[in-house]
Order: C-alpha cells, then sequence, then structure tokens
C-alpha cells in the first residue's frame, strides 16, 4: 500500500512556511506523495451535495502550489486531488505540468482528474456544463498527444480543440505523465477504465456503490483493449485510520490510500504524520 497526503488550505489557511513545512515533514516521514485540490472561483450559494461552500474559502492553483512544494522538498511524488480539467485549455496545461515534472526532476506522477459540480465555476471560465465531460476526455488525449510528439509536429481536430503540425518541449520524465481520474459517478469510473492510469472515487459512496464503480473502472479497460491490472486504485482515508482498516481496503484492490491531518494547529497537525507513519512503518519502508 502507498500512503499520500492531502493538504487542505480552505481548512489549514494559506501559510507559504506552514506548506512548506507540511510537505517536508511528510517527506521525511516516508509519505509517498503530496496532494492539494482545486476550485478556480467560486460564489454565493455554490452547493456540493447540502454543503453550501464559503466562497472565501483560500484555494491555491494546484499546479502553481506544486511548484511551491516541489522547490521545498527533494523525493516525494505531486498530485491534484482534484485539478477541473474541463476549465482548462489541454495546450497550455501540457506545458505547466510538464514544466513542473521536469524541474521537479520526474515527480509530477499523480496528476488526478475531475470534472467540476458547479455549474457558476464553468460558466465563469466559458465552460459548457453539460459537455465538460467531452471536454476532459478530448482533453486527457491532447495532453497525451503533445508529450508524446515529436519534432514533426502533431495534429488534433475534435469537438473543442483543433490543430496541426504542433510542437510542445520539454518532454516529461519518460514522455508522459500517468492521468489518474476522479469522481464518484459511474460515468468517471468508466472514464478512469478507458482513458485513465488510475480512478480516484469519492468519499460519499456506499460500499457497494465503490465496489461497482472500481469493477466497472476495470471492465471498461479490459474492453478498451486496456491492463485492468495496470490501473491504480487511491481512496481518501481518515489520519486516524488502522492497520485492519488499511488491510480490509487492500484486499479490495486499494492500492493508494490518501490522508489529511486534522487538527486546527500546525504542530498538531505535523505530529498527526508522524503518528500515522509510525503506526503503518513508513519510514522503515521508505
Amino acid at each position: 500500500m502507498k500512503f499520500g497526503i492531502s493538504y487542505s488550505t480552505p481548512y489549514y489557511g494559506i501559510d507559504p512556511d506552514d506548506l512548506a513545512a507540511h510537505a517536508r515533514h511528510a517527506e521525511d516521514c516516508g509519505f509517498e506523495s503530496f496532494y492539494v485540490p482545486e476550485h478556480i472561483a467560486l460564489y454565493p450559494g455554490a452547493t456540493l451535495g447540502r454543503w453550501e461552500i464559503p466562497p472565501t474559502l483560500p484555494y491555491l492553483d494546484p499546479v502553481d502550489c506544486l511548484s511551491f512544494v516541489a522547490a521545498s522538498t527533494h523525493r516525494i511524488l505531486l498530485g491534484t486531488g482534484v485539478l477541473l480539467l474541463p476549465y482548462h485549455h489541454p495546450v497550455v496545461l501540457a506545458k505547466r505540468l510538464a514544466t513542473v515534472d521536469v524541474l521537479s526532476k520526474g515527480r509530477m506522477r499523480l496528476l488526478t482528474v475531475g470534472l467540476g459540480a458547479l455549474p457558476g465555476e464553468a460558466a465563469a471560465v466559458g465552460v459548457d456544463f453539460p459537455s465538460r465531460g467531452r471536454r476532459a476526455d478530448e482533453a486527457i488525449d491532447v495532453m497525451r498527444l503533445l508529450w508524446g510528439g515529436s519534432d514533426d509536429g502533431v495534429g488534433f481536430a475534435g469537438e473543442f480543440f483543433a490543430f496541426d503540425g504542433l510542437v510542445q518541449f520539454p518532454k516529461p520524465h519518460g514522455g508522459s505523465l500517468p492521468i489518474h481520474v476522479g469522481g464518484s459517478s459511474r460515468a468517471a469510473a468508466r472514464r478512469a477504465g478507458l482513458r485513465g492510469d488510475g480512478y480516484f472515487p469519492g468519499g460519499a459512496l456506499d460500499a457497494a456503490e465503490r465496489a461497482a464503480q472500481w469493477e466497472l473502472a476495470r471492465t471498461s479497460a479490459a474492453e478498451a483493449g486496456r491492463d485492468p491490472e495496470a490501473l491504480e486504485h487511491t481512496r481518501s482515508g481518515s489520519i486516524d485510520m488502522t492497520v485492519d482498516q488499511v488491510e480490509e481496503w487492500a484486499a479490495q484492490g486499494v492500492t493508494r490510500v490518501v490522508v489529511g491531518a486534522a487538527d486546527a494547529d500546525p504542530a498538531g497537525r505535523l505530529d498527526e504524520l508522524t503518528a500515522f507513519a509510525e503506526r503503518f512503518g513508513l519510514r522503515r519502508s521508505h
């Protein structure tokens, strides 16, 4: 099992010293990865389910934030949970992600993308909300095409994006970046199987639906001629979860658990990371 950390600026606040210290401590504890969320713009009345999102919550740009984390650390992998893919132009985003990957020496490995659930956020960036799934599919294809293209250039003709003879360097380490799919719907699970390198389902799913979505991701991959065994399965957990709970998740096919410290005090959050790492022997396994 791999273990990641989620750093929530809406809850922790924006303090660059705390962000850097949190990332370095997670790395020193032996955590594999460091995740940050995204919202581009909020507005009064925006809701997720029954929860109304306070519009003043401070969300950092995830790519810029991870470049800061990369400069503050040496080993920990960089992840988004989730980046709202339809709200980014894929040609620009491919360049930004490759830049972070190159400058971090190949650590931009856990890009997780989602569609976004706030119609007003889509409208703010000029995206038609109902079409955002198709837009995301094209964006994944465009980024992979650019990363894998040679100096002869590549072309694309889609519903939302079109170009011909386009060349983009530098390339990410290994020639491409893994793209994981996040979400809480069967459409997201199917997208993960068809296009993703992994699935990161949302937390508000019951056990039966969670199992059904993971099976759908795997069968979608197999039907598309892809190896379902290569799909990673990431899940959000709690900082106080037990070894028995993690072993139960592993038996269900989970390959990575991402947890977030809960203490309101920065020093307390670091202590929570330490206790989790000691409980699971992360320093010994690193």
